[in-house]
């Protein structure tokens, strides 16, 4: 069992209306990693700088995280300055440093190349499809991709799209790609260029899978402190990924337990600032969380057949 995530990872700054994080550790290869590695071996692929603390390193592979794939140059980590308001599924982004994530290629050491889960953070889908050309025979490839790729890249990130098995997306940017605001006539669009999935993040809402002629439907696990959503969404994407290759399978069944287990995940990521919450995350806690959610969203049919009111007869005479 192994999963490989090729992403971003950043130092952070956040401030939202529940406390401030200052140099925290972030970024999408680093939350989907951290995810995943709940469920099965994960293989890094990135880039940092001489300035990216050791306690990061050493976190990581404490974890289990194999991180061959890491790259580190000279210059500084890629830096990412955010900010909320009451609204957390809305991120403001008051300043964006690449450093040495601006001339980033993915390069997969030979063990790497057959790695049986693959997902393409939301990089530039150019390096998306330098890693496609890397790998051998995946079981699943599934991307991720945001709203400067769909407007600055549109053409090539279709060209990965047709590549690729799954799509997790969320609500604002799938309604950018197709330019439909009903997300079953989205969703159906991207279905059409080649994927079997498309998760449709939906924040705090939760999120939808479509596979095929399929739609499964999952609210966010109701957790009682929201401090920091950000890296919800890749926390999602690694415990998806993540739980599917420990099963090996991507059966309708499977995938929709990946998406409750997405959902329960994700709600331990916004519950502290940057990796913290993920870090509580263990076996029985997630174990715990899911059965809850179960519990919450049972929906047991009728034992008879419900009684309606008859709606009224219209009188039209004489009108």
């Amino acid at each position: 069992m192994t999963s490989l995530v090729v992403g971003s990872i950043a130092i952070d700054t956040v401030e939202t209306p529940f406390g401030r994080a200052e140099e925290a550790l972030g970024g999408t290869a680093v939350y989907f990693a951290l995810a995943a590695s709940l469920f099965t071996e994960v293989q890094l692929v990135g880039v940092v700088g001489d300035d990216f603390p050791s306690s990061g390193i050493e976190m990581l592979e404490g974890r289990g995280v194999d991180l061959q794939g890491l790259q580190q140059r000279h210059g500084e980590t890629f830096r990412w300055v955010g900010q909320y308001d009451f609204d957390m599924n809305v991120a403001h982004t008051l300043d964006t440093r690449l450093n040495v994530f601006e001339t980033f290629h993915p390069t997969l050491p030979e063990e790497y190349r057959d790695a049986r889960f693959l997902f393409l953070g939301n990089i530039d889908p150019l390096l998306q499809l330098e890693v496609l050309k890397q790998v051998r025979n995946p079981q699943l490839i599934a991307l991720d991709t945001m709203n400067f790729w769909i407007e600055g890249k549109r053409d090539v990130l279709t060209e990965v799209i047709r590549k690729v098995d799954t799509v997790l997306i969320n609500e604002g940017e799938i309604r950018e790609y197709t330019g439909r605001y009903n997300v079953l006539e989205a969703a159906r669009e991207l279905l059409a260029l080649g994927p079997r999935h498309v998760v449709v993040k939906r924040g705090e809402y939760g999120a939808i899978l479509f596979a095929g002629e399929e739609i499964f439907l999952v609210p966010a696990f109701p957790t009682w402190e929201v401090r920091d959503t950000t890296g919800a969404g890749d926390s999602f994407a690694g415990a998806f990924i993540g739980y599917l290759d420990r099963r090996r399978s991507t059966s309708l069944e499977d995938l929709k337990a990946a998406v409750v287990f997405g959902s329960v995940v994700a709600s331990f990521a916004v519950e502290d600032f940057s990796v913290s919450g993920l870090l509580r995350a263990d076996q029985a806690s997630m174990t715990d969380r899911y059965a809850s959610l179960a519990a919450m969203t049972r929906i047991e049919l009728p034992e008879s057949q419900p009684v309606f009111i008859q709606a009224p007869t219209l009188i039209t005479e004489g009108v």
